[in-house]
């Protein structure tokens, strides 16, 4: 027997697909597909904090940008231009000393871009009877399920 996938609620292997309970004989199955299903509260509220994440980073640098340029139209009215520049120059370094602590969110949403924007579901046909086996909405996991399950197919019609 091999095993093509593991995880706390699904397992395929080349015998049989363990999922919530059931249990499908790979033998069985005449037809694997997937489907995208009704879009949950979770996932709404995962596009919804990605939202709020990209405005919130993406916010700063267009308020620097409105008081750079405000900055050099006032130095141009005044003709102060040493004061200009070393407030720009400090905004500079500060920026380039904050800039390390964008690894968190952005890690943030990297992950949230992983887990997808919508519900997914496996299902199979067998006995002919059709049966959906996985529902998730993190698109990694289900990816690797639905890619195990081909290849215990494929490898099932090889013998």
């Amino acid at each position: 027997m091999v095993l093509y996938y593991r995880d706390d609620a699904v397992q395929v292997t080349s015998e049989a697909i363990h999922a919530g309970g059931q249990v499908v004989a790979l033998a069985d199955v005449t037809y694997v597909w997937h489907a995208r299903g009704t879009t949950t509260l979770a996932v709404r509220g995962r596009v919804l904090g990605r939202g709020m994440l990209v405005l919130l980073l993406s916010l700063p640098p267009l308020v620097a940008v409105v008081c750079v340029l405000s900055l050099a139209w006032s130095a141009q009215d005044r003709g102060e231009w040493k004061l200009a520049l070393i407030i720009l120059a400090a905004f500079v370094v500060a920026g380039l000393a904050l800039t390390p602590f964008l690894e968190v969110p952005l890690g943030w949403l990297d992950r949230s871009y992983e887990r997808g924007n919508r519900v997914h579901e496996l299902w199979v046909q067998h006995h002919g009877r059709e049966t959906m086996l996985v529902r998730t909405p993190d698109a990694l996991r289900f990816g690797q399920i639905y890619r195990a399950v081909q290849r215990a197919v494929e490898q099932g019609d090889l013998r």
